[in-house]
């Protein structure tokens, strides 16, 4: 089975996640998403399997997301998405994506719903 996480080392939940993953005797590919952002499209479709909204899948936690006045709600899912984009720290982490799936895995405990 191909498992894709969407990866930031910093983050406890991530590093969870990735182990979990790992204890199912598969090695995923890892992508530090900070560093190697998703395409727009993908960031899109990742979003939508997951069934999250987009102001779901952004992290609102830390300095950059007050400053940019995120919290607003009267921002547009494609102004949020140019955010995230332009600032790929605002993706909640971490998506993990499979053939059963995806999840944004926050609690860490979600991924099993979609791991072999």
């Amino acid at each position: 089975m191909s498992i894709t996480i969407y990866h930031n080392t910093a983050c406890g939940t991530s590093r969870k996640t990735l182990e979990l993953i790992r204890a199912t005797g598969v090695e995923p590919d890892i992508i530090d998403y900070v560093k190697s952002p998703p395409s727009r499209a993908a960031l899109q479709e990742m979003i939508a399997r997951a069934g999250l909204s987009v102001r779901a899948a952004m992290r609102d936690k830390g300095d950059l997301y007050t400053e940019l006045g995120l919290a607003d709600p009267s921002l547009s899912d494609d102004a949020l998405l140019d955010t995230m984009m332009a600032h790929p720290i605002l993706i909640n982490r971490p998506f993990v994506v499979t053939e059963k799936g995806v999840r944004l895995c926050r609690p860490c405990e979600l991924v099993r719903d979609i791991l072999p």
